[in-house]
C-alpha cells in the first residue's frame, strides 16, 4: 500500500516495476556508472544483467545441418533456423536473480575477509550494494 504526502494509507498498491524496467533501470545505471568510470558498480550491473540473460536462456538442440552446398561445413541454412527461444521470467524471478546475485557477494566478502582481503570484500560489499538498490528500487 501506498501513502499520501502526510503518511497516511491511501489503499492505492504500490505499483510494481515490469521485466522490462527492471532491465531499464539496470541499463541506465551502467550508463552512469560508465560516464562515472566507477569500475565496481559497471562491473555489478553488466553481472546483474548477464544473471537475467542467462536465466532465460533455453538450452536446445543444435540446429540440422544442411545437405546443401555451402562454404562452411556443417552450417544450417534458412532465415531464423538459429534463433533460440527464450524464458519469459517474471518480476519476482528477476528479484530473485538479483538477490541471489547480492547474498554471493556478500557471503563472499565474509570468506575473503577473514583470510586478510578487506580491500576486495569492502568492492564486493559495494557490488552488492549497487545490485540491492536496484532490487529495493
Amino acid at each position: 500500500m501506498s501513502s499520501d504526502n502526510n503518511g497516511h494509507m491511501t489503499g492505492k498498491p504500490v505499483p510494481r516495476p515490469s521485466v522490462a524496467e527492471i532491465r531499464t533501470q539496470l541499463r541506465a545505471a551502467l550508463k552512469n556508472a560508465m560516464k562515472e568510470r566507477d569500475k565496481l558498480a559497471v562491473s555489478a550491473l553488466r553481472s546483474g544483467l548477464s544473471a537475467i540473460d542467462n536465466a532465460e536462456a533455453i538450452t536446445t538442440e543444435p540446429p540440422a545441418a544442411s545437405d546443401a552446398e555451402s562454404p562452411i561445413a556443417g552450417a544450417a541454412i534458412g532465415l531464423g533456423v538459429t534463433e533460440a527461444a527464450r524464458r519469459e521470467l517474471t518480476v519476482d524471478d528477476v528479484r530473485a536473480l538479483l538477490r541471489t546475485e547480492v547474498e554471493e557477494r556478500r557471503e563472499a566478502a565474509t570468506e575473503i575477509e577473514g583470510a586478510e582481503h578487506p580491500d576486495r570484500a569492502a568492492d564486493l560489499r559495494r557490488e552488492a550494494d549497487v545490485l540491492e538498490s536496484v532490487v529495493t528500487g
